[in-house]
């Protein structure tokens, strides 16, 4: 094997003059040839000393030779197919891809995997694809890392009627998530969905944006479901909070309808973290349970809260305590995996000032509205540990309130990306979630600061995702990122574009990390990394629209097929 590695490097050509080889997120370590290679009419992928594989590795498999078969992309070149055609003529027959695990790596379904602890998780690959005989090999320490493997297997090929084709092979790839570095570690990277303002958006739009996750390997979900505005979670221990909190029946996620959509991403390698944020943003609780509820729906909004209608939880009653213990139990119980949130950002101090039960509460127990917000953080975050999960809390309660956590708690950062070193040197992990980079549904504007120096990467406005930089240098606390798709402006009519293929950058960000596969900087005054950027980002765009989901255009295509003539500068 080694010998053949060796023989191997000898003709491959590292890529940093064309990244032709289109993979999103761009594996940290990558070599292309430059043979055309062709998969056979009787292509098959093979698992390989496993026999009695996991039931989601062999559908893991089923469907990347299912989109193997469907997916339709030609290369973005003038002429498109045609312009291949002589290559394609004299391209080598790939016969088969045989996936196999390392000795001794323990053999566990790819759910399993993804709800470990984050500590535990192994996401590695290698993947060859040779150029002198007919079997390309998948290894790797996991199923996960195998399903990471056959995501990247199924980005290299284009399509001319029917065939599907190579133009760089020999092709090896070793890669891994770059923040997946230290210990503890959490994901690489996890999109923020929030379905508590407009409504809910249906279960089929959910698993349609999980498929799309996996295909740029995005690790995690992170489910902001109840807000102010509505409660559109069906709770076992509060049946009620729905039944009146939701906008409608009709908008309201079951039991079947949660473990539905879990499983779906356990099995794609998405884990689950649901936020149930509190004690703020909790209004809609009150249309089923008043009682626990300060200033709920108070005028005027803007004195009570960040966002109308106002309300939140009475944090000095001993009732709603024992109300909010409950809640988190029943819906951490119903949960696998070992994360959840108690949300915690924006609480309003007025709100509670001026309510007269949380006001003779404060003064019966002789205690303080600081000293009662930590009696409810360590209570929730409590019942998160109870149930075996690792619980998170947002940046506010640590850096505003100062509010102890518990060693293992993960801090949300999400107002600014300068809060991250504060909560970094308090030796705390974190998840990075700035507003001023990772925000998706910040405005759109195709042609902003496309220079070849420069690009900012086609993903518009100010928000500047694939131009962030997120670095190790605190010893200990690693992190990792999250693209928030907060739900004031979208809804299923709009999902799709605000969300793709934009967070496929922040993807890039925590997976690819600060170099590429050349070992160039990823970004830098003089690097050109924004111009491959782009074009490997189009032919995503590309490929999510062939296989149904609705990506936003990032260019005319008349620039599309001819990179760089619409720069800035060009």
């Amino acid at each position: 094997m080694a010998a053949h590695i060796l023989r191997a490097l000898a003709c491959l050509v590292v890529v940093f003059l064309s990244y032709a080889v289109a993979i999103w997120p761009i594996p940290r370590t990558l070599l292309t040839g430059t043979s055309p290679a062709k998969l056979s009419p009787n292509f098959g992928i093979n698992l390989h000393g496993l026999p009695s594989p996991p039931a989601d590795v062999v559908a893991a498999i089923s469907r990347t030779q299912s989109r193997l078969r469907s997916d339709s992309l030609e290369r973005l070149v003038l002429g498109r197919g045609s312009a291949d055609v002589q290559e394609i003529g004299r391209a080598r027959l790939l016969t088969s891809l045989t996936a196999t695990l390392r000795p001794g790596s323990p053999v566990e379904s790819i759910a399993e995997e993804t709800t470990a602890a984050i500590d535990s998780k192994d996401e590695s690959y290698e993947l060859s694809i040779p150029d002198d005989r007919g079997v390309a090999t998948l290894v790797a320490n996991s199923s996960l890392g195998l399903l990471r493997g056959l995501t990247t297997f199924e980005q290299l090929w284009y399509d001319h009627k029917g065939t599907k084709y190579t133009l760089e092979a020999p092709i090896h790839i070793l890669d891994e998530p770059a923040f997946l570095v230290s210990i503890p570690r959490p994901a690489a990277a996890k999109l923020k969905a929030n379905s508590g303002m407009n409504g809910s958006f249906p279960v089929a739009d959910i698993l349609r944006t999980l498929d799309a996750m996996s295909w740029v390997k995005l690790s995690i979900l992170y489910w902001h479901v109840i807000d102010s505005q509505s409660f559109p979670l069906e709770v076992g221990a509060f049946p009620e909070l729905s039944e009146k909190g939701a906008y409608s029946a009709e908008e309201v996620y079951t039991r079947t309808d949660v473990q539905r959509i879990v499983k779906y991403a356990n099995e794609r390698g998405i884990d689950v973290v649901m936020e149930l944020d509190s004690p703020g943003h909790t209004t809609a609780i009150s249309a089923a349970h008043p009682e626990h509820v300060a200033c709920a729906a108070k005028s005027p909004w803007s004195k009570y809260a960040s966002e109308p209608p106002a309300g939140q939880l009475r944090i000095a009653s001993r009732s709603t305590l024992s109300f909010a213990r409950t809640l988190f139990s029943s819906v951490a119980a119903a949960l696998p995996g070992t994360m959840m949130s108690s949300g915690g950002d924006e609480v309003n101090l007025p709100c509670w000032e001026e309510d007269e039960e949380t006001v003779a509460d404060l003064a019966r127990r002789n205690i303080t509205i600081a000293d009662a917000l930590n009696e409810f953080v360590q209570t929730v975050q409590g019942v998160i540990k109870e149930h075996g999960k690792t619980p998170f809390i947002k940046s506010d309660m640590v850096l505003t309130h100062d509010v102890p956590v518990l060693d293992d708690t993960v801090v949300v950062v999400w107002q600014t990306s300068e809060d991250a070193a504060a909560v970094a040197n308090r030796r705390l992990r974190l998840i990075h979630q700035p507003s001023n980079y990772f925000y998706l549904a910040y405005s759109f504007d195709p042609f902003a600061n496309l220079t070849a120096a420069q690009h900012a990467l086609v993903l518009g406005g100010q928000d500047s995702l694939l131009v962030a930089r997120p670095t190790s240098a605190h010893e200990g606390p690693p992190f990792s990122g999250q693209m928030p798709l907060w739900s004031e402006q979208s809804s299923p009519e709009n999902l799709d574009p605000i969300v793709w293929p934009r967070l496929a950058a922040g993807a890039e960000v925590f997976w690819t990390g600060a170099t590429l596969p050349n070992g160039s900087p990823r970004l830098g005054a003089n690097a050109t990394s924004g111009t491959h950027a782009l074009a490997r980002l189009h032919e995503l765009r590309y490929r999510l629209v062939d296989r149904g989901v609705k990506a936003i255009a990032l260019q005319p295509k008349w620039c599309v097929l001819r990179p760089g003539e619409c720069d800035l500068d060009s």
